[in-house]
């Protein structure tokens, strides 16, 4: 994928990634992290701050992920897209492939974003114990690795498939 891909495809691209960003974060910080039934690991009071249970079940206004679902999944499908741009502009400068250009894609969100993240906000700002942390990283390392996978399989299938770029 280059400057010359179509904008299209490239939007395409970053809708399927916010899908997957969507559907990985449901199975992980939902399915395990809080629970179904907000009794998870994450919530759990005999291992993690008052301050970051207060904030996600107890603090008004609650997380808008929480109260207001639809508006954090349209977002995260946003930043799909917007994910897909970056991926657009920077993919030229990678090798060629599939694989390598997601993983580098996957590692850049991942240390970007998601890594300071809990770094700035869980660590410094809620005092989340280290091994609770730790779990996060691996649910966000998924996640940035599915969305990095479907934008390069979406931005990169009609090259491979035209032999400009081997799929791996």
């Amino acid at each position: 994928m280059d400057a010359k891909t179509p904008v299209p495809r490239t939007v395409m691209a970053g809708i399927a990634g916010g899908i997957a960003i969507n559907v990985v974060m449901l199975l992980t910080f939902r399915l395990i992290g809080f629970g179904w039934d907000g009794r998870g690991i994450l919530l759990d009071p005999s291992r993690q701050s008052d301050k970051l249970i207060a904030v996600w079940t107890g603090l008004e206004p609650l997380p808008l992920v929480v109260s207001s679902p639809l508006m954090i999944i349209v977002g995260l499908i946003l930043f799909g897209v917007a994910h897909a741009f970056i991926y657009r502009w920077l993919s030229p400068a990678w090798p060629t492939g599939i694989v390598a250009r997601a993983w580098r894609m996957a590692a850049l969100v991942f240390v970007l974003c998601f890594l300071f993240w809990e770094f700035f906000t869980p660590f410094n700002m809620f005092g989340e114990p280290v091994s609770l942390i730790a779990l996060e990283l691996v649910f966000w390392a998924a996640i940035a690795i599915a969305e990095a996978f479907v934008i390069a399989a979406v931005a990169e299938c009609r090259r491979s498939r035209a032999g400009h770029d081997s799929p791996a």
